[in-house]
Formats: structure tokens, sequence, C-alpha cells
């Protein structure tokens, strides 16, 4: 693996040494302010901002700089009142093209080697159908699973499945009292949705019947208590959903397999130690019966304090309990650097209080860092959070479904030469890219629209769009001669504007992925491969490929046609989608 240094650390280091030479010891050290400009490839205002200290005028100081960068790799001119509008050497920006075709990295180092995070996602319910509230969850935490690994990160993806608590002591004495309710048979699918109705029945047994709600809750009692005809009972329970859910998540291609889930039972061992921890340091305290964690800073509408609830009344732990084992297991066991919580925007007032807690308690510390990573709501056509026609919610499996036809419809209206198995492949790749890439394009705080028209739409910044232009990438490297494939870029030749556009946006790559794993937002990748699409685009339009003037020319083109695709590639898999090479 070679690391590539960027054009634009290029021209820092360029300015930087210009400063070095034009300016006092105690000023050259200073940021060099290159930024991206539509002006040149880059422009720095430091003239601007060190003039004054400088005892210069801008102007005077920025022409200072200029002579100092005149003869190398980085060339500038004045506008203004003293910017410098910097544009690197065409050898230059073509030998980027050649260290990063080189290297089967792009030239992407690993900065975050060392470093080992947990990411806590999908987690959905056991017994229980996965629904339209589980996709965003599971394809954003997807993608930062694969962003922070790509940059050499130590992943641990930890699905929480909800498979604890006094809803299955009701689901299992509902089931116990309906030997007629058969869930047992056909496909781990076809059992979860038949468990799902029989979950829901089972919950207006409980709101309606007093004694089915002691018979229920004794029966917690012997699920807690290690009742093995229970606990049978439940081990299936568990068993079949986790087939389900994998059947999903290998649909939607995510990394998730069942050696990652860690659901809430998980932690059932702990929780009498983690309570007593708390107790024992006092930050945990009992009121009128129930232990609870007060914070100064966290309040409800009136004022009153709000209270982290870690045992009940009745001696029961909830979720907070779970959440708190769990977090210390992480810290102290799997020893993470950092916690990444991918649940929905909702949940964040319980995040805040179980890391203050954790902190009080001196499991969370400076060397860690926990982060809730919210998002927004997935809503309907009419604005109103995504629900079927009567009021229920959206399985998870009918979306997927519905994106999928609608891929095939789009197909159908557009020439290709693909036919069985090869189109199947590729309707599905382009059906379940489209709904994930609409997911992850869009700012994770924000909610968006459902509309499958939109997600399969070959136009603007779709999935769909993506593949196609990598598609059409190697569609053309499919018919370049093999002496074009093979001849060395030839670092020489002049670049054509549309040319310079394209290598600049593909040496920003790297940049985009740091900031991916930095600031936790998929949807900048999202917009830095639409711009590179349209780049490409414009590309074809102003540089033919195949028909280019001379050879080197070509070659050169095709080699940047080459890193295109390989960039194309290597992001849609950052985001979990596939890139077919036909289309």
């Amino acid at each position: 693996m070679t690391e590539v240094v960027a054009a634009i650390s290029l021209a820092e280091q360029a300015v930087s040494a210009a400063m070095a030479r034009a300016l006092p010891p105690e000023l050259s050290e200073r940021d060099p302010l290159v930024r991206s400009s539509e002006h040149a490839d880059f422009q720095s205002n430091v003239a601007l901002s060190l003039a004054k200290q400088a005892g210069l005028p801008p102007q005077n100081l920025a022409r200072a700089l200029q002579g100092e960068l005149a003869g190398g790799p980085v060339s500038s001119t004045l506008s203004g009142p003293g910017f410098l509008n910097l544009t690197v050497a065409d050898s230059q920006l073509w030998a980027q093209v050649e260290a990063r075709l080189a290297d089967h990295r792009l030239g992407i180092g690993l900065p975050l080697a060392g470093a080992r995070t947990v990411v806590d996602y999908s987690a959905p319910n056991i017994a229980k159908e996965m629904h339209v509230g589980h996709l965003r969850t599971t394809v954003i935490g997807d993608s930062l699973v694969r962003v922070l690994a790509f940059l050499g990160g130590d992943v641990i993806r930890q699905n929480h499945l909800g498979d604890w608590g006094t809803q299955f002591g009701m689901l299992i004495q509902y089931i116990d009292e309906h030997p007629e309710a058969q869930w047992r048979g056909g496909g781990a699918g076809e059992q979860v949705s038949v468990l799902d109705g029989l979950y829901r029945a089972a919950r207006q047994k409980f709101d309606a019947d007093p004694e089915f709600v002691e018979r229920a809750r004794h029966r917690v009692v012997a699920l807690q208590g290690g009742d093995e005809a229970t606990l049978a009972v439940w081990r299936e329970l568990v068993a079949v959903s986790g087939q389900a859910f994998q059947q999903l998540y290998d649909r939607l291609g995510v990394l998730l397999t069942e050696q990652d889930s860690a659901g809430e039972s998980t932690y059932n061992p702990f929780l009498d130690e983690v309570v007593e921890e708390l107790v024992e340091a006092g930050i945990a305290v009992d009121s009128d019966g129930t232990l609870c964690v007060f914070f100064d800073d966290v309040t409800g509408p009136d004022g009153e304090p709000v209270p982290l609830i870690v045992r009940k009344k009745d001696g029961g732990y909830g979720y907070a309990a779970t959440d708190l084992a769990t977090i210390r297991h992480r810290i102290r066991k799997l020893e993470a650097n950092r916690l990444l919580y991918v649940v929905d925007a909702r949940q964040s007032l319980h995040f805040q209080m179980i890391f203050a807690t954790a902190r009080r308690a001196g499991w969370l510390t400076d060397d860690v860092e926990a982060v809730h990573v919210p998002f927004g709501t997935v809503m309907g056509p009419g604005g109103t959070p995504f629900k079927t026609r009567s009021g229920g919610t959206v399985r998870l499996s009918e979306l997927l479904d519905a994106a999928v036809e609608g891929a095939r419809e789009a197909m159908a209206d557009k020439p290709h030469d693909l036919t069985g198995d090869a189109l199947e492949r590729v309707i599905q790749a382009a059906g379940i890219g489209a709904i994930k890439y609409a997911d992850l394009s869009t700012s994770r705080a924000k909610n968006y629209v459902f509309d499958i028209a939109q997600m399969v739409s070959l136009q603007g910044n779709t999935g769909v769009y993506m593949q196609y232009a990598h598609a059409r990438a190697r569609t053309i490297l499919g018919k370049a001669p093999k002496e074009a494939l093979e001849q060395p870029v030839d670092t020489s030749l002049p670049l054509h504007p549309a040319e310079r556009t394209l290598i600049l946006l593909l040496d920003g790559f790297d940049a985009t992925v740091r900031e991916v794993a930095q600031e936790l937002e998929p949807h900048r990748l999202c917009g830095y491969l639409f711009s590179l699409a349209k780049a490409l685009t414009d590309f074809y339009g102003a540089c033919p490929v195949l028909k280019a003037e001379t050879p080197a020319i070509r070659a050169n083109r095709v080699a940047l046609c080459r890193l295109t695709a390989r960039t194309l590639a290597q992001g849609l898999d950052l985001l979990g989608l596939q890139a077919p090479d036909r289309m």
C-alpha cells in the first residue's frame, strides 16, 4: 500500500514553504489557509490573514509569496485584495492518477489503524417482523462500519436484539394457552410473520384481561428463573427470528451476521453487579422504592428532575440497566475507544443519561468517545410517518419488493442486452441499491419521503444513476484496445479542463471518506459520488476516449476512466451498494 499525497496537500506544502522563505519565523508556521476554489484548483487567503502582523499591505505580501512559488509544482496568480489562486502542474496531476491506479487502495492510507470502534445498529425485536423503522439504523450503521473498517479501524458490529423482558412472558403464555395457533413450520420469515400476529393478539388480551396479565407475569418469573419448558420456547423464538433477520440482512447486502448478535439477554448476568456498583458509588439512589439516577441538567417540562430508572419497584430491571451493563461491557471487555449507537433521534435523552451515568461511574473516561448517531424518520407521500393504507407498520420486506419491482420497470424502459439470470441480478442490485442510496443520500438528521419512482430514476442523485455511471465506464474500458490499457500514463501531456476537473475530484475521495468517518454522515460520500459521476459525464462530452487524437492521449484518458470506475465502485461499496459492470 502506498499512500498518495493529495493535490490540496501539495498546494498547502508549497504555500507553507513560500511562507517560510517570505515571513519571519513567528508567522511562517501558521496555517496556509488553502481551500478549493472556483477560480483555480485552490485558493489561499493567508496574505489577507497575516498582512497586518507582517507589516505589509495584503497585495504586497501576496506578491512576495507568489514570487516564492514561481518555478515550483504549484503556480499562482493574484486576485482581489490579496488572494492567491493556486494551480497544480499538469504533470503533477497526471502523476496523481498514475500513483492511485498503481495502489490497490487508490492511494488511501489507514488513519484509523489501532482504533477499536463498537457500532450498535439495527436491533430488531425477537418474534416481530422487521419494518420500515429498521431501515435507517441498518443501512446507516452498515455504511459507517464499512467506512471505519476501510480506513483501518478495528470495528466490532453489535446487533442489540430485543430478546428479553415482560413481552416474552406475555407471548409465551399466549402461545401456551392457544395450541391451535400453529406458528412452527414453513420458512423462518413466515414463522416470524405468524408470531408477529400472535404478539398483537397477546397484547390485546393483556390489555383487556387482568387474569391473563397475572398469568403472563408468572410466566416472566418462570423465564427469568430458568424454567426449562419456558426457556425452550424462548430459545425457539430467538432462533427462528435470527434466521428471518439474517435472510433480510443478506437481501439488503449488509454485513451483519448472527455472530454479531448480542441481545438484551446477553447482559442479564451482569445487571445485579452493575446496579450494586452504582449504589455503592452513590450514583443510583432510592426514590419511593424505585432505584434511580438523577441529573442536575435533565429536567422535564414541569422543571422537575427526570430520572433514569435503573430498577423498578417490583425489583425488575428495565432497558436502562441493560444499556448500562452494555456500555460497561463494551469499554471494559471489548476495550473500545469509540462507541457508536445508531438509534433514532427520539432516544437522544435516554443516551444522554446513559452516557452521563457511565461517566460518573468511571467507565466512560476521556479516552473513550461515546456517540449517539441519531437519524430522522421515513415519511410517506403526505409528509407523515410511512404507514400502510390501514395505518399499520410497513414491513421491510415489502419495501424491498417494491423497490425491486420499480427497478424492473425502469430497466424495461431502457435499452440493454441483459437477459435471464444476469438481468435479474442487475435488477436486484439496482432495486436494493436504490432504497439504500435514497436513505443514505439524505442527511441522517432529516426526515425523507419514501418515493419509489424517484429512487429508481436514472436522473439525479440516485443509486441507479451511480451504478449506470460505473457501468458506462466499464463498458468503455471493455472496448479499449489492450495497448491503451497497458500503456503507462504520460505525465508530460497537457490537461484538458474536463480532465483537470475529474482528476481533482478523484483526488478528493480520500478526504471525503475521512470526513464521513469523523462526522458519521454517509450523505457526504453520496454527494461526492454524484459530483464525480457528473464530472465523468462532462469528461465524456468534452474528451473523446477511444477516438482520442493520439495513442498517448487515448491511454491517459483510458487511465482516467479506470481510476474513476474503481473510485465509483469503492465508494458504492462503502455505502453497501453493488456496482454491476453491465446495466
